[in-house]
């Protein structure tokens, strides 16, 4: 029965392959086609609401010099501690550390500035991102499991994860397989990416039903409810004395996609057009 049963994963290690000048590792890639499908993603999601797709494109390149500075930049200050006795690794993110908080902070100021100069709803833009955000997420995250890192507690359950000696924490040396967070989260995002696409279509054929800025407070209430108890398992999180850096952020992530949806349907108040705060967002519903 335990055949059947065990899913015992092993990283073939982090690179695609290696010819001396070039190498190509599997997070790189992951990233790059994660980046790809949510472009085209966007595109088309913006075509079904009216929205013109070129801006969607023109959208990604700013969130990426957003986000990429942001996850580097969050990382760095919750391990300031270590990064402050070697300042020179602070620019080197090929040696890895990023997060996704910070990636997400980095890439919602530059939506809130792009919004401004183009004179669209911010709300709008994000509804129309957050679904290939998600579907990114879960496909990035397979780049852990090339890695073998941000895995989870030690475990003897069928699908456990074994992790090289010289990944592991000191202090579980003696532990070869441990609980794959990777894969908790990357299936829960494909479970709240298709939530969100439910809903878009959804939204489509019922359209004074859905309103502007659901998919985003939903996408906020929905990732960070499973990343709150998956980040519980990890053994490598940033920390701020003893909580968790990750379920406390998620738990503000929760607490504002409640807040919104509550605010756009309960109270039927329009979201502040943060493009011009001054101004009421008139096309609240879809």
């Amino acid at each position: 029965m335990e055949m059947f049963l065990a899913f015992r994963f092993q990283s073939p290690g982090p690179e695609v392959f290696d010819i001396g000048f070039l190498t190509i590792r599997w997070y790189g890639l992951l990233i790059a086609s994660a980046l790809l499908i949510g472009v085209n993603l966007s595109q088309y999601l913006a075509k079904k609401r009216g929205v013109n797709p070129e801006l969607l494109g023109d959208l990604v390149i700013w969130m990426v010099l957003g986000a990429l500075p942001g996850a580097r930049i969050y990382y760095v200050l919750f391990k300031w501690q270590e990064y402050s006795q070697n300042p020179q690794d602070i620019i080197a993110i090929w040696k890895g550390g990023i997060a996704i908080h910070g990636a997400i902070i980095g890439g919602t100021i530059a939506i809130i500035i792009f919004a401004r100069i183009n004179k669209i709803s911010f709300w709008q833009l994000t509804d129309l991102v957050v679904p290939s955000l998600i579907l990114g997420q879960a496909i990035g995250r397979w780049g852990n499991f090339f890695n073998s890192e941000a895995f989870g507690a030690p475990t003897n359950l069928p699908w456990k994860l074994y992790i090289p000696a010289v990944n592991r924490p000191y202090q579980y040396l003696e532990f070869q397989y441990f609980h794959p967070t990777f894969l908790y989260e990357s299936l829960w995002n494909i479970l709240v990416f298709a939530i969100l696409i439910w809903l878009f279509f959804w939204g489509l054929k019922n359209r004074n039903k859905l309103k502007i800025g659901t998919l985003t407070f939903v996408y906020s209430l929905a990732y960070s409810s499973g990343r709150i108890w998956i980040e519980g398992l990890r053994t490598d999180s940033l920390m701020l004395g003893p909580l968790r850096i990750a379920q406390l952020v998620s738990l503000t992530a929760m607490l504002f996609g409640i807040g919104g949806l509550i605010w756009i349907y309960l109270l039927k108040k329009p979201l502040p057009d943060i493009k011009n705060p001054s101004i009421k967002n008139s096309n609240s519903q879809v």
